[in-house]
């Protein structure tokens, strides 16, 4: 019955097929990858996007259609192929369907741009609307699904409630001052002050707002109410960065849980991504070796690495001592105070202890205002996991609970207090400490699939002077 009322996905055929023997009337559908059209046969090869294998359709001349509608499919045509499981004599695959009824849905045009050929990724970046046909995009896709699933699955089993933190902000959680302004003001009559600046008391919600950097200060205070939760969104930036690494809009996952310390926030982010990981090998076997075979060799190795390695841990003080002896030459040289690069980082990972590295600790100067400072008031409690080949993947912190401090790291950054009233008020009302850290999907999908560049992580890339689709 489920045959006949809605067609199969690909990705279901061949799940069946793998415990299965072939048989029986199946009905497909999706796009065509390439269409080959031989003396008295046509092979089909149909692929819907929910696998990474696509399917063969054997269409001959018996079908009534055959020369009118079949012999004129080429790849990119949409279509419906209805017909039997039958074993495949040809080689790599091991079934086929012998098709009774092929349909053509969609046509394409002369100029279809996706030939069986390999496209650069920057050309793919042109056609955002079509790249997710490819494998290499349809299978990031895949990956990144099954990332958001095992991420949410992680933090439901543990009992974190997600948080829907919110997109528009007034507050500046880095206090670095790269954001998106919003407003409905016309840039070209904004209302003015009797001083001549923007009056944005009279902007729609009374003062200046702003895209999130981050949904941490709000997740502060759901877990300083119901103890843990995550929130999981997109976060802007608006630094004028084109590098491989960097996006305007991106997604983090954060996690935010009362009573924790730095030790407790470490662990949770090892035993988070470890998780994670092994989700990804357990279900996305196929699009993982299709990464391994054609973008990086060796990119499941390293999942399994991480996977099964417990993680080093180490103080900032510790690393830089350990960069400093190391005899390299690196690009930017190695101080305390100076923030790790991503040259430090692979070099502790990669060559020093050639396994992922927490490292907790760092210097006030180099980190955020709201991270616990230290009783020698030199260094924070912070953490960063390192792992390899990629570097950071993780950043987080005891978080300040005490008001007195934390009022006054917020002068030192340049904050006004006063735009900070309710976060600082959390400290007056049951403080407890608690901790937290972020993960950037796309960051850990560049990790996961060995894709080199940020862009191809995301469905639809926001970068300086790109937001198109």
């Amino acid at each position: 019955r489920q045959l006949r009322e809605f067609p199969l996905s690909v990705a279901r055929v061949v799940e069946l097929l793998a415990r299965e023997a072939p048989g029986g009337r199946v009905v497909v559908q999706g796009w065509l990858r390439t269409a080959r059209h031989g003396k008295g046969v046509s092979f089909l090869e149909v692929s819907d996007g929910s696998c990474m294998a696509g399917i063969q359709v054997v269409a001959e001349p018996a079908l009534a259609n055959y020369e009118t509608e079949v012999l004129a499919l080429r790849t990119g045509c949409a279509i419906e192929a209805e017909g039997e499981l039958v074993e495949s004599p040809a080689a790599g695959q091991r079934f086929e369907i012998r098709a009774a009824r092929v349909t053509g849905i969609g046509p394409v045009g002369d100029d279809y741009p996706l030939q069986k050929k390999r496209h650069s990724f920057e050309f793919l970046r042109t056609l955002g609307h079509l790249r997710m046909r490819t494998n290499t995009l349809g299978a990031v896709m895949r990956v990144r699904h099954a990332a958001s699933r095992a991420i949410r699955r992680f933090f439901d089993e543990r009992g974190f409630l997600e948080l829907h933190t919110p997109i528009l902000s007034t507050s500046d959680c880095e206090g670095a001052g790269s954001m998106f302004r919003a407003t409905h003001f016309d840039p070209a009559s904004a209302p003015r002050t009797p001083e001549g600046a923007t009056d944005w008391s009279r902007d729609f919600f009374a003062r200046p707002a702003f895209l999130t950097v981050s949904g941490q200060l709000e997740a502060e205070i759901g877990a300083l109410a119901l103890s843990r939760v995550y929130s999981f969104g997109p976060t802007f930036r608006a630094e004028n960065s084109n590098t491989s690494r960097h996006l305007a809009e991106f997604w983090m996952v954060e996690p935010e849980v009362a009573f924790l310390d730095l030790d407790g926030d470490a662990a949770l982010a090892e035993e988070f991504l470890r998780a994670v990981l092994r989700e990804l090998l357990e279900r996305c076997g196929d699009d993982l070796r299709f990464f391994d075979q054609h973008v990086e060799r060796g990119v499941v190795a390293a999942l399994e690495h991480v996977v099964a390695t417990p993680f080093e841990r180490m103080t900032y003080t510790d690393a830089v001592a350990r960069l400093e002896r190391s005899g390299r030459a690196f690009e930017f040289p190695v101080a305390w105070g100076a923030d790790l690069q991503s040259e430090h980082e692979r070099w502790l990972t990669e060559e020093h202890v050639k396994r992922p590295v927490i490292v907790t600790h760092y210097p006030r100067e180099v980190k955020a205002f709201y991270m616990y400072l230290d009783d020698d008031e030199r260094t924070v409690r912070a953490m960063d996991v390192l792992v390899p080949r990629v570097g950071e993947l993780i950043g987080g912190s005891q978080r300040e609970h005490r008001r007195d401090v934390l009022e006054r790291r917020m002068r030192e950054s340049g904050l006004d207090p006063a735009d900070y009233w309710w976060y600082l008020d959390l400290r007056r009302h049951g403080s407890v400490p608690h901790a937290g850290f972020g993960l950037g999907l796309e960051r850990l999908l560049l990790f996961a699939t060995g894709m080199a560049n940020i862009r191809d992580v995301i469905p639809f890339p926001r970068t300086p002077g790109s937001a198109d689709f």
